[in-house]
């Protein structure tokens, strides 16, 4: 069994009108979830976009694998995020790193 991987797109801020177009997405926020057994990890972070005229769909018409699409091509590094939430789940499964209560409180 494998960590599943679970993007999302939580919220999007829109230019109300840019180059004769309206409501057009300018950063998306995003949100990596891994799961494996119980154990969970998640990265959150957001893209900017810079729309110059041309292809365009509407607001209400975007998709949000569309709009994961535009993140991945944007910068936002798929296997490096995916990675990362991987290894917040090892840290979980076998924890490197430990907090002990202070010996002097036990």
């Amino acid at each position: 069994m494998e960590t599943q991987f679970t993007w999302v797109i939580e919220e999007m801020k829109c230019a109300v009108q840019q180059d004769g177009e309206k409501d057009v997405v300018v950063t998306a926020f995003w949100r990596c979830n891994g799961a494996f057994l119980d154990f969970q990890g998640t990265v959150y972070g957001s893209c900017g976009f810079a729309y110059t005229g041309g292809d365009f769909t509407p607001y209400d018409q975007l998709t949000q694998d569309q709009v994961l699409g535009w993140c991945w091509s944007s910068g936002v590094d798929k296997d490096a995020t995916q990675l990362a939430v991987e290894q917040q789940i090892q840290q979980q499964i076998a924890p490197t790193v430990v907090t002990l209560p202070n010996p002097w409180s036990v």
